[in-house]
């Protein structure tokens, strides 16, 4: 498929980009609750997993696991979370999360309502992702 006009990740990249080739993109999310929380965004619009060749799945899930395993390496969550909704953006795409037994949200998804008011401040150097990303990605 291609690009659509009224599709936000085809018009914009969904966050600061953290590493990209011809196939996707890796950005940070801009939510200070949640650093470390990414997307990985398939270049072309495309709706669903299987709207791609398995070559092309295997890629793009090669993509998600390189992100799970450096935000694990550089944050030690207790759990990270994958999901792969678009409901509301139907451009392919998955959410990278880091979560902690303390974070606003735990143990409910980051979209449910807060299960606390606050959560200690954590910090994720971008940069120091952005390299391990590109270290790792030009590796696979």
């Amino acid at each position: 498929m291609t690009a659509t006009s009224d599709c936000e990740l085809c018009a914009a990249p969904g966050g600061a980009v953290l590493w990209q080739d011809d196939f996707c993109r890796v950005v940070a999310v801009d939510d200070p609750d949640y650093p470390g929380f990414c997307r990985v965004v398939l270049a072309r619009h495309v709706r669903e997993m299987t709207d791609l060749a398995p070559g092309e799945r295997e890629r793009l899930m090669r993509v998600v696991f390189t992100v799970e395993a450096a935000l694990r390496a550089l944050l030690a969550p207790d759990k990270v979370n994958l999901a792969s909704l678009g409901n509301a953006v139907p451009h392919l795409h998955w959410h990278v999360i880091p979560r902690f037994r303390d974070d606003r949200h735990f143990p409910a998804p980051v979209w449910a309502a807060p299960a606390r008011s606050g959560a200690p401040a954590r910090r994720l150097d971008p940069a120091a992702l952005a390299d391990r990303l590109a270290k790792r990605l030009a590796e696979a």
